[in-house]
């Protein structure tokens, strides 16, 4: 004999929160065009250059952040990367899926950053907050897109939204872990020294932090990167719908073409930020 168990309506319960969120509209319609006038000005900046223009504030960039090793191999593969890009018709694209990352790693770095810091500060923090980035991390990508198109429409914004609860957990542990890895015969040094709290987490845990933090954000970063064909489902614009629009057609050659030109474009975004990071721990040494 089996028993009935009730069943809990849980799907009822989140639907009913979502549907009472939608009621602060003007809060959600704040927040939409804050992060649209960041994802327009990322656009507008991509738009203005010349396509050669960017490839030379490219390669300028990886020569600087590379200046000590000389790494010609990546500024030739950037070159030839960016060119095939713009020889295939995917230069828009190309550039509509950089605003998506740029403006997903802005805002996961202004949160993510603080947010770290504090975990590692309070333990009630710590406690509060590794269950939510447990959660955050492993649900599944589709789903955060359902309450983001009810909540912020559809096109960038929502994009951007999901990209950022997708890839804010990484930068967050890394900020706290970074911060909980400096010595303690240091933290002790400059408490001798009589250092304030926040002196103390500017001219020491930080700077010691940094290499581990901006691994984070390396990951962050990619992380972005991996949901523009997600986003491209909720109207997203880039090389994602390309591949979006492509599955839809049943055309591999376009879709592979698209995702070659997210693989150059991932390859040199991780490379750049990887130098970035060498060179900050070249200069603590």
């Amino acid at each position: 004999m089996t028993m009935n168990v009730p069943t809990i309506p849980l799907a009822k319960w989140i639907n009913a929160f979502v549907n009472w969120l939608t009621q602060f509209n003007g809060f959600f319609n704040a927040i939409t065009n804050f992060i649209g006038a960041i994802v327009n000005a990322f656009q507008w900046f991509f738009d203005l250059l010349p396509i050669w223009l960017f490839i030379i504030l490219v390669l300028g960039v990886t020569y600087w952040a590379l200046r000590k090793s000389k790494h010609w191999g990546l500024m030739v593969f950037e070159l030839v990367g960016l060119l095939l890009i713009q020889n295939q018709g995917y230069w828009r694209d190309m550039t509509q899926t950089l605003t998506l990352v740029l403006t997903s790693s802005l805002i996961i770095v202004v949160i993510g950053i603080p947010l770290g810091i504090w975990m590692a500060k309070s333990r009630t923090v710590n406690l509060i907050l590794k269950p939510i980035l447990d959660f955050m991390q492993t649900m599944p990508a589709f789903v955060y897109l359902i309450p983001a198109v009810a909540l912020f429409g559809i096109g960038m914004v929502p994009g951007v939204i999901a990209s950022v609860i997708f890839a804010l957990p990484p930068v967050v542990r890394m900020t706290n872990l970074g911060i909980k890895q400096v010595p303690e015969d240091l933290i002790e040094a400059s408490d001798s020294f009589g250092s304030t709290g926040w002196q103390k987490l500017i001219k020491v845990q930080l700077p010691l932090a940094k290499t581990t933090l901006m691994s984070g954000v390396n990951q962050g970063m990619m992380l972005t990167l991996s949901m523009v064909v997600i986003a491209s489902m909720i109207g997203a614009m880039g090389l994602g719908s390309q591949v979006y629009f492509a599955v839809g057609r049943n055309d591999a050659g376009s879709g592979f073409a698209a995702g070659i030109s997210i693989v150059i474009l991932a390859i040199i975004l991780d490379r750049i930020t990887q130098a970035f990071n060498k060179s900050k721990r070249d200069n603590i040494k």
